[in-house]
């Protein structure tokens, strides 16, 4: 399936901003079960410094706002094929040793909760078998409500508080499968809804390490395995490592981000 996306992210200011930076993880990552077509990111009201490669394979700019601006925004728009491999992306690769998925961070530390969920699973089954049915356990224990949860929630706190959206369905499947010596990571892109172009915010789901198959994608919120409608564009550890956009400012102007998705099917793939 060929998808064509354009996600545009603007920050406005109510006062003009001497200095800021911002660091974008935007652009889609090639390989697996996509292919990137062509891909851009467009900044107004500011400039690529620089751009890297991330520990996760990301492609990271840091941009930095015109000073005395009063508003950046960045387009972010291509077309990408991608191929249904039932969520399967492959082998791990890359400068992150595998066992190091296996450790927690401040947004997946394991706590009673999470070693409650881990516990209540059927044991001996075979790891993908295991990991379906702890998405579905993570889905029964945090319900899917906008609103309810901030970046700074944690999987302890999604589980507490009963309820959570897509990041938070991540986090608490990342950290328990981490809790079954099982290697997992969190990844951010987008998805094409059905019946809906135009959408609010990224996507995210998680990935775990599955033997003689790779990484594997579940997306709790949707109770599916990644297929052709997903794109994947950054991975790590947790959303910090992956969020789309995150930087800093001096000054004392208060912001206003809003965001524009649209992922539809390409027309030349629809024809």
């Amino acid at each position: 399936m060929r998808l064509s996306i354009s996600h545009r992210t603007t920050y406005s200011f109510d006062a003009p901003v001497d200095y800021a930076l911002q660091q974008l993880r935007l652009t889609p990552k090639p390989g697996g079960a996509q292919r990137v077509l062509r891909w851009s990111n467009t900044v107004t009201g500011g400039q690529t410094e620089l751009s890297f490669e991330d520990q996760h394979a990301n492609k990271v700019e840091l941009v930095s706002v015109t000073p005395g601006a009063r508003e950046i925004s960045v387009l972010s728009e291509g077309e990408l094929e991608i191929e249904d491999r039932a969520g399967v992306h492959g082998p791990h690769a890359g400068y992150m040793p595998l066992w190091l998925f296996e450790r927690s961070t401040p947004l997946t530390r394991p706590g009673a909760r999470c070693r409650k969920l881990v516990s209540g699973l059927r044991a001996g089954n075979a790891p993908l078998e295991r990991l379906h049915t702890l998405s579905s356990a993570v889905a029964e224990a945090v319900q899917y409500r906008t609103g309810s949860s901030n970046v700074a929630t944690t999987a302890e706190d999604a589980l507490e508080a009963g309820a959570g959206v897509c990041q938070d369905h991540a986090h608490v499947f990342i950290t328990c499968a981490r809790l079954m010596a099982i290697p997992a990571r969190y990844v951010s892109g987008y998805l094409m809804m059905e019946g809906q172009v135009s959408q609010e915010a990224t996507h995210a789901w998680a990935e775990a390490h599955v033997p003689d198959l790779g990484w594997v994608g579940f997306d709790v919120s949707n109770a599916i395995s990644p297929d052709a409608r997903y794109v994947r564009v950054a991975t790590g550890l947790d959303y910090t490592e992956a969020a789309p956009v995150n930087g800093f400012r001096f000054g004392t102007a208060r912001e206003e981000l809003s965001v524009a998705i649209e992922v539809r099917q390409a027309e030349t793939d629809s024809q």
